[in-house]
């Protein structure tokens, strides 16, 4: 097994080395085999007390100007009602992109509505270092940004939680922000009441209408895949906090125009300015990044009202396809075990 570069974690991928003299210019590659990590791998290595300090540091990063990344790009595949989302990003010693589809009708069909692959490269040389699922590292690193948000921008004695959705969404964010804070009154509500009933029971919630669920709620949290508002701004207490992060597109919302007259922050400002119709829609400005106010550049809103508005970026699915892998070789899978490697 040729001897790995040096870096942040000692993963190989592609060498070249020089046979023979130092005056013979031919170079051979030695191929190597990159393992696919698939969602069983991953899920034990990934842990959301480790993903959400990370999660801060990447939003940090990117919008303090250390990240290299474009706006997704987005190919519609109407045939199917689906889409493709190309994200690649350049973090650090690690470089690398994700695809993920995204296809409602999935439902149906009783398997995930999005479905991802993560490719990771060595910055410094362009050698793979491995490909994995990330439909899991979509959830949970969605969930704790979400996390990250409620930590700095919510009541520090917030103890209400209202989840607006039932799917995997809405149980990675009870799990991911139950880290962050007490909730002793968790409402849930969905377009299915059935669903509603069984996520409450399985986490100790209440099911209800969704503005009895809102009323007197410290924390909102939309994880629903409708086009149309499910939150009216009516509802929402004074120094409540949104999270919306099922809409995407310049066509979709989850909240009305009244939800979003406060202070309106986003993961990326230039991603909300086209991918995000909660904003678009309701020409809402906005007040900074999370990046920003993590950073210090901006000072945390004293508003009303805040949104966070999360579109996800490529950044956060680098920095989680990074912790799997420095995981994975602290415990002698990588390098340690040359057959996995």
């Amino acid at each position: 097994m040729p001897e790995a570069a040096s870096g942040d974690c000692q993963f190989g991928g592609l060498a070249a080395r020089v046979k023979g003299s130092p005056e013979m210019t031919e170079r051979r590659p030695t191929a190597r085999t990159i393992r696919y990590l698939d969602e069983a791998t991953i899920r034990p290595l990934l842990r959301l007390e480790d993903l959400i300090p990370a999660m801060e540091r990447a939003l940090a990063d990117f919008s303090s100007g250390r990240v290299l990344q474009p706006v997704r790009s987005i190919v519609p595949i109407p045939q199917h009602r689906g889409f493709m989302g190309l994200m690649p990003a350049v973090y650090g010693d690690v470089m690398g992109a994700k695809l993920v589809n995204l296809y409602p009708d999935n439902i149906a069909r009783g398997i995930p509505t999005h479905q991802a692959v993560i490719t990771l490269f060595r910055a410094e040389t362009g050698e793979p270092l491995s490909m994995m699922d990330g439909r899991l590292i979509t959830e949970l690193r969605t969930a704790a940004v979400s996390a990250v948000a409620t930590k700095l921008l919510s009541a520090p004695n917030a103890r209400s939680l209202a989840l607006l959705g039932s799917g995997v969404q809405a149980r990675s964010h009870f799990r991911a922000m139950s880290i962050v804070r007490t909730f002793d009154d968790v409402r849930v509500w969905s377009r299915n009441p059935r669903n509603a009933q069984a996520l409450a029971r399985e986490i100790g919630a209440k099911a209800m209408t969704a503005e009895d669920a809102v009323r007197g709620a410290d924390v909102v949290v939309t994880v629903t895949g409708s086009p149309e508002p499910v939150l009216r701004g009516a509802w929402l207490k004074s120094g409540s906090l949104v999270c919306a992060v099922g809409a995407v597109g310049a066509k979709n919302r989850e909240l009305d125009d009244e939800a979003m007259r406060g202070a309106v922050i986003a993961d990326s400002r230039e991603a909300a300015m086209k991918e995000s119709g909660d904003i678009l829609l309701a020409s809402a400005p906005i007040y900074a990044e999370l990046g920003e106010l993590l950073a210090g550049i901006k000072p945390t809103p004293q508003a009303e009202i805040t949104v966070f508005k999360s579109l996800g970026l490529a950044v956060e699915d680098l920095a989680s396809a990074k912790l799997v892998l420095e995981e994975l070789a602290r415990r002698g899978g990588i390098n340690g075990n040359p057959s996995q490697s």
